[in-house]
């Protein structure tokens, strides 16, 4: 068998202890231990969702994913929840190697994984957020572009990952690119702007271990390029999603009357994770300081997650959302997992040879 390139193994390779420098997202509702296990299985690095999980929830997926595969995997964490410390202690005591944050995590709590060990990862979606992040000590950033699913901002890969890189140049802090990335051509073209890997969730999505519902798959697959939209309808905060008549509903109605609908999301949210209505109190007290919100947003803030879970685990498209990157409309077939990896590991290591030879 030909030697890859060794292009491809990267300071990411070298930090979370993986074949390749691959990463699946934390997705909530959808990085479960079947999906996790399997992308670690094939050599990248799989993560679980924890911010949708209680936290007994999140303690059994952990022993399913250990029960699966013997290599690395990460645990993503909300910040603001009011039981963060407890979902910490609990990636400390269980060997979790890999802790990664979707909004910037306290020092504490960089500074708590740090020292048992932990490899900690923040997605961020402007130069001044990896300043900041790497002045905490993390291990590595996902710089986000515009296209990428969920809530986003407006800066293109092409344009965010050279600036991250170049903001944390000369450190430890590992960068991966995330937003449009798919295959092998994509993972070379984020290590030429400066990125030692991809994280994907879109791709990931859509994968035969996905626990999707299949009619929701299909959906996703026969989204094109031009199908989503970035929306601030949901939740306050910019969302890329499927373009569906739910979501220009939302956007014509106006702001007072998403309310109703967000506080009964939120009960149910917090019932869901195991939160008391005090603690939900608390999270949007902590969520309007930590992540500079403003009242209006922490108050809708549970939409996204209980329109979500409507649709990718209820199935559910009448009333749910569905949050994807642009590079839906791209990916055509939901392969396994080791398929995906290994297909997008080829192309890189030809594309790489190609353009060296």
């Amino acid at each position: 068998m030909t030697e890859r390139h060794p292009a491809l193994h990267t300071r990411a390779c070298a930090l979370f202890g993986v074949e390749f420098p691959i990463v699946q997202t934390g997705m909530g509702w959808v990085a479960g231990a079947r999906l996790t296990a399997a992308t670690s299985s094939a050599g990248g690095l799989g993560i679980l969702a924890s911010a949708t999980m209680t936290l007994d929830e999140l303690d059994d997926a952990v022993t399913k994913v250990q029960d699966r595969t013997d290599r690395p995997f990460g645990v993503n964490l909300l910040p603001s929840q009011p039981d963060a410390r407890e979902r910490i202690d609990l990636i400390v005591s269980r060997g979790v190697p890999v802790a990664s944050f979707a909004a910037a995590p306290r020092p504490e709590q960089v500074a708590a994984l740090r020292d048992a060990g932990v490899t900690t990862i923040v997605t961020v979606g402007a130069r001044r957020h990896a300043e900041k992040v790497a002045e905490l000590g993390v291990s590595a950033v996902i710089a986000q572009g515009g296209e990428g699913g969920g809530h986003t901002g407006s800066v293109p890969t092409s344009l965010l990952l050279g600036q991250v890189a170049d903001a944390v140049a000369g450190s430890d802090v590992v960068v991966l690119g995330a937003g449009g990335f798919h295959d092998g051509r994509g993972l070379v073209a984020a290590l030429a702007l400066g990125a030692d890997g991809v994280a994907m969730g879109t791709r990931f999505l859509l994968s035969a271990e996905s626990q999707v519902p299949d009619e929701v798959k299909a959906v996703y697959l026969r989204t094109p390029l031009t199908g989503t939209v970035v929306t601030s309808a949901i939740d306050g905060a910019p969302q890329r999603v499927i373009r569906t008549a739910l979501v220009d509903a939302l956007e014509k109605l106006p702001a007072a009357l998403r309310f109703p609908r967000a506080a009964s999301n939120a009960l149910r949210f917090a019932s869901q994770s195991g939160l008391s209505p005090v603690d939900l109190v608390r999270t949007g007290v902590r969520m309007h300081a930590d992540q500079d919100l403003s009242w209006s947003q922490v108050a809708l803030a549970a939409n996204a997650p209980m329109m979500t879970k409507a649709s990718v685990v209820d199935g559910d498209l009448e009333v749910g959302i569905l949050p994807t990157g642009q590079v839906v409309g791209a990916i055509d077939q939901a392969p396994p997992v080791a398929e995906i990896i290994a297909g997008i590991i080829a192309e890189a290591d030809a594309t790489l040879r190609r353009l060296t030879a």
